[in-house]
């Protein structure tokens, strides 16, 4: 019997400290439901390094714009149209002191929507703007209208979707309030229930010991 008990006690203790610790158990991962923004880089989507608005392309550029849930840059998806200058501009030459930016808009899949939404179709337009336009520019030459938070943050573009900004959401894509994801910085607490489960677990653990050491004795 000793040789029994003593796994069976490991395997409580063990069970009571992943219940007790955060993080762990039914934690659950989060994401951020945004537009992306996206760049050509001659063969295939890079992720921008600066926002539309400063963002200042060059003639026969492409950029794109992607919505879907994304933890961070190194999760987001790419727009799933190819970026193809000449086939959404043509062979045209540009207008003298402007230029063309091919802008994709991909409004992502109805995973991603947010609750009583549809993602609109997508689109891919030639913008035809000023020499010295930027991203933004060229979004709003093709893609009206647009909305914009209060820092500046592209939230919608063709009025999808037609509220929320960057909303932080659980794996279940429950909505939380709006967080940036540089501040959404805190960690998981331990619920009242997983702390009870671990108080009960200990007890049984305890309970096997004094089972264990009363055979012994």
């Amino acid at each position: 019997m000793r040789g029994a008990a003593s796994p069976v006690i490991r395997g409580l203790l063990l069970a009571a400290v992943l219940l007790a610790v955060p993080g762990t158990g039914t934690a659950h991962a989060a994401g951020y439901r945004y537009w992306s923004f996206w760049e050509n880089d001659g063969a295939a989507w890079t992720y921008a390094t600066q926002g539309p608005a400063t963002a200042r392309p060059a003639d026969g550029t492409v950029n794109g714009f992607r919505f879907a849930v994304s933890a961070d840059s190194q999760d987001a998806a790419r727009p799933r149209e190819a970026p193809d200058f000449a086939a959404v501009c043509g062979s045209a030459p540009a207008k003298p002191g402007g230029k063309r930016v091919a802008v994709v808009v991909d409004p992502g899949t109805e995973a991603d929507a947010p609750n009583g939404e549809k993602p609109p179709a997508p689109l891919a337009e030639c913008a035809r703007v000023d020499e010295d336009a930027t991203s933004a520019d060229a979004l709003a030459a093709v893609a009206k209208p647009l909305r914009y938070n209060s820092a500046a943050l592209l939230c919608g573009i063709t009025g999808y979707p037609k509220s929320g900004c960057g909303d932080q959401i659980s794996a279940a894509k429950s909505p939380t309030p709006t967080a940036s994801p540089k501040e959404a910085t805190d960690e998981p607490t331990p619920t009242l229930g997983i702390l009870a489960g671990a108080a009960a677990v200990l007890a049984l653990a305890a309970a096997a010991t004094w089972q264990a050491h009363r055979r012994r004795a």
